[in-house]
C-alpha cells in the first residue's frame, strides 16, 4: 500500500513483506511492514529512530542537543524546536530507557499518545545482564499522556509486534489510503525481487565468471571486483595435538595493485563447499548447471555485481547464496508464505510468530542450524521454492575481515594471515564449522593452483610514524597477527620501542613465530613479555603479565608517550586488560579510581589506547 501524508508531515511509502526496512523505520524489528522515505515536499520527515544500549543514568533524560537527528542536519545550528507531533517508544532494554527517551524529546515539543513498550531479555538470549539495546520511534502531531504498554518477557518480538499493530493502527487513521488501495492479506508474498530467465543452451558470446581485477588493472581492488590471488602456502602453525588448528597463509599479490599497511586488513570472499552445494541442488531440484540472466523487476534495481550475466545455478549456490548462515525470523517468514504443504507450513507460522519465538531459538539460534539443514527439515517446502525467490529468501555470502600479519618491507609482493579454524559442537550431530575459515584451511595449493577474491580496506589500528615513540602491543592467540605486521614495519624504519606481550596456552603448541621473535630479541628490536597459560598450576593470562610489569608500562605510557593497542577475542579479554591499566595506574601512578578512569578514557580520546577486536 502507498500511503500519502499530508505536505507538512513529510511523505512516505509503506508496503508488507519480508523484514526489509530502509529508512525513515525501525531495522531489525520483525515488522510484517517496509517502509522507505520519499523527498518531503517541503520539511523533513518526521520520523526519527534511537537505538540505545544498557541503562540511562539515574535521572538522564534524552538531552537535546547533537544527539538529535535535528541538530545534525544542514541549517540547524540549535537544537531544533519540534512542531507538535505524537511520539511512539518502543524499548527493549532498561524499562528506563522509553521515560528517558520520553522525557528528553518532549523537551522539543513532542508528546507521547500512542503506547510505549518494552521488553526485557534474559541472558539466555545473548545479552548479559538482561540488557539489550533499545530503538525509539517519533511521529504524528497530537498530545497525550505517558503509558507504558506491552511489557511481555522475554523476547523483544513479544512486545515490538503489538506495538506495531498499534503503530500502523494509528498512521493509518490518521493517513488512509487512497481509494482502490488495500493492505496486502498475510500470507501472501510481496514479488520476488528478481527473475530468473532460464536458458536452453549456451550463448554463444560470452562465458560465466566473476568479475575481478585483472594484474595492471588501474582501479584497486574492492568488493565488485576483488583480485584472485594466488595461494601460496597454507601450513598448520599449531602442534598436532593442539585442540585448534590454526593456519599460516600467505598470498601472491603482484601486479594486483594492492598497498597496505600495519593495522590493516584483507576482506577473502569465501565460498559454499561442494558438498554442500550438491545437497542444496538435490533437496530444491535443481539442476547445477543450469544457465540463467539474471532479471530485475523494479527498473530501480540492479542485479548483484559479483553474480556473471549468464549464470549457472552451481555459481548462484556456491559464491553467493549463504546456505550455511543461521536463518533469521524473516526467512521462516517469506518461507511459509511459499510453502503448500500443510503440516509444514503450520510450523512455519509458528517459527515466524511472536509467540514461536522461544522454540525457534531451541530449534534454530541455540544449535546454529544452518538454512541448508532447516531446508531439508521442510523437504516438501523446498522441494516447491519457485527459484525467482532465491535470492529473495537466501541472504548473501558476506566477506570475512582479517588482520594482515605480513609487511610490504619484508614481504614484497606477498600478504599473510593468521587463521584459526572455526569448529565446535552442539547438540546437533555435525560439528558446527566457520564458512570462511573451514573453506580456507581446505585449500591445498601443493594439489594444483589456488585462487582466492580478496581486497585490502584500512583497519582500525594506526600506529605513530615518529621513530621514538614506544608502542605497547598486547595480542594474545591470533590476536598477535595485526602486531607481527607493525613490528616486521617498524623494524625495517629503524625505529625501536617495542614491547609485545603475547599469550597462547602452550609453548610449544601454539607459540605463534617463535623463532621470529627470538631473533629480533637477539638484535633488541622487541622485547617479548609471554604468557603461557596452561604451563603451570595456575592460569597466567596477558593482564597478569601486565600486572607484574605495572612499572614499565607506567614509565612508558606517562613519561615516554607510548602508544598501547589490543588485539584478540572480545569475550572478556579486553575487560580484563582494561581492569589491569586501571590497578597499574593507581598503585603506580598513585590515582584514585575516578582519576585513573579519566587517565585511561583520555589515552583513548587521543588514540593513544586503540583496540580491535572480534567475537
Amino acid at each position: 500500500m502507498r500511503l500519502h501524508a499530508p505536505a507538512h508531515t513529510g511523505s512516505f511509502f509503506a508496503s508488507r513483506g519480508p523484514a526489509a526496512w530502509h529508512p525513515g523505520s525501525c531495522p531489525g524489528l520483525g515488522s510484517p511492514w517496509r517502509v522507505e522515505a520519499l523527498p518531503p515536499p517541503r520539511v523533513r520527515p518526521a520520523w526519527s529512530v534511537f537505538s540505545t544500549r544498557g541503562r540511562p543514568s539515574p535521572g538522564s533524560t534524552l538531552r537535546p542537543g547533537s544527539t538529535l537527528p535535528g541538530s545534525t542536519l544542514p541549517g540547524h545550528h540549535s537544537p531544533p524546536r519540534l512542531q507538535p507531533r505524537t511520539s511512539l517508544t518502543v524499548s527493549t532494554g532498561s524499562t528506563s530507557w522509553p521515560r528517558s527517551c520520553t522525557d528528553g524529546y518532549c523537551s522539543l515539543g513532542a508528546a507521547p499518545s500512542c503506547p510505549c513498550a518494552w521488553a526485557m531479555t534474559s541472558m539466555s538470549w545473548g545479552e548479559s545482564a538482561g540488557v539489550a539495546p533499545a530503538s525509539t520511534v517519533w511521529s504524528g502531531h497530537t498530545r497525550g499522556p505517558f503509558r507504558p504498554a506491552h511489557v511481555l518477557p522475554p523476547r523483544p518480538d513479544a512486545a515490538v509486534d503489538p506495538w506495531l499493530r498499534d503503530l500502523w493502527d494509528r498512521v493509518l487513521g490518521l493517513y488512509p489510503p487512497p481509494p482502490g488501495l488495500a493492505e496486502i492479506p498475510p500470507g501472501v508474498p510481496l514479488p520476488s525481487k528478481f527473475t530468473l530467465l532460464f536458458l536452453q543452451e549456451a550463448p554463444s558470446t560470452g562465458s560465466e565468471g566473476q568479475r575481478v581485477a585483472h594484474p595492471g588493472s588501474q582501479e584497486p581492488p574492492s568488493e565488485s571486483k576483488p583480485f584472485l590471488a594466488p595461494m601460496i602456502s597454507n601450513q598448520r602453525v599449531t602442534g598436532p595435538s593442539h585442540f585448534q588448528d590454526v593456519r599460516l597463509i600467505e598470498f601472491d599479490i603482484l601486479g594486483s595493485g594492492i598497498s597496505f599497511a600495519a593495522g590493516d586488513v584483507v576482506l577473502i570472499q569465501p565460498s559454499n563447499s561442494a558438498a554442500h552445494v550438491q545437497r542444496f541442488c538435490q533437496v530444491l531440484g535443481l539442476d547445477p548447471d543450469q544457465l540463467f540472466m539474471l532479471q530485475p523487476r523494479e527498473p530501480d534495481v540492479s542485479s548483484p555485481t559479483r553474480l556473471p550475466q549468464p549464470c549457472s545455478m552451481r555459481h548462484l549456490v556456491s559464491h553467493y547464496l549463504d546456505i550455511a548462515s543461521v536463518p533469521r525470523r524473516s526467512f521462516f517468514e517469506l518461507l511459509a508464505c511459499l510453502s503448500l504443504h500443510e503440516l509444514e507450513r503450520e510450523k512455519l507460522l509458528e517459527f515466524s510468530s511472536a509467540q514461536g519465538q522461544e522454540e525457534l531459538f531451541e530449534y534454530c539460534n541455540r544449535p546454529r542450524r544452518t538454512i541448508l539443514e532447516v531446508l531439508c527439515d521442510f523437504p516438501h517446502t523446498a522441494a516447491a521454492i519457485p527459484p525467482d525467490y532465491l535470492l529473495d529468501l537466501i541472504p548473501a555470502i558476506r566477506p570475512r575481515a582479517f588482520s594482515i600479519a605480513s609487511s610490504l618491507l619484508i614481504h614484497p609482493s606477498r600478504l599473510q594471515i593468521l587463521v584459526a579454524v572455526v569448529q565446535f559442537q552442539t547438540r546437533l550431530k555435525e560439528p558446527r564449522r566457520g564458512l570462511c575459515s573451514s573453506w580456507l584451511a581446505s585449500l591445498d595449493p601443493g594439489q594444483g593452483p589456488v585462487r582466492v577474491p580478496l581486497w585490502v580496506r584500512p583497519g582500525s589500528l594506526a600506529f605513530p610514524e615518529t621513530p621514538d615513540t614506544p608502542v605497547i602491543m598486547v595480542g594474545p592467540g591470533t590476536g598477535v597477527a595485526p602486531f607481527r605486521a607493525a613490528i616486521q614495519e617498524r623494524v625495517a624504519q629503524g625505529q625501536t620501542g617495542n614491547f609485545l606481550f603475547f599469550g597462547c596456552r602452550w609453548r610449544d603448541q601454539d607459540f605463534y613465530w617463535e623463532s621470529e621473535w627470538q631473533e629480533l630479541e637477539k638484535r633488541e628490536c622487541l622485547t617479548l613479555i609471554p604468557a603461557f597459560s596452561r604451563e603451570q598450576e595456575q592460569k597466567v593470562y596477558v593482564q597478569h603479565r601486565l600486572r607484574e610489569l605495572g612499572s614499565l608500562v607506567w614509565e612508558l605510557l606517562d613519561h615516554q608517550g607510548a602508544y598501547f593497542y589490543l588485539a584478540g577475542n572480545a569475550k572478556s579479554m579486553p575487560a580484563d586488560v582494561s581492569e589491569a591499566l586501571m590497578s597499574i595506574f593507581q598503585e603506580e601512578g598513585g590515582l584514585c579510581s575516578p582519576d585513573a578512569a579519566a587517565y585511561l578514557a583520555r589515552l583513548q580520546q587521543t588514540r593513544r589506547f586503540q583496540t580491535e577486536t572480534w567475537a
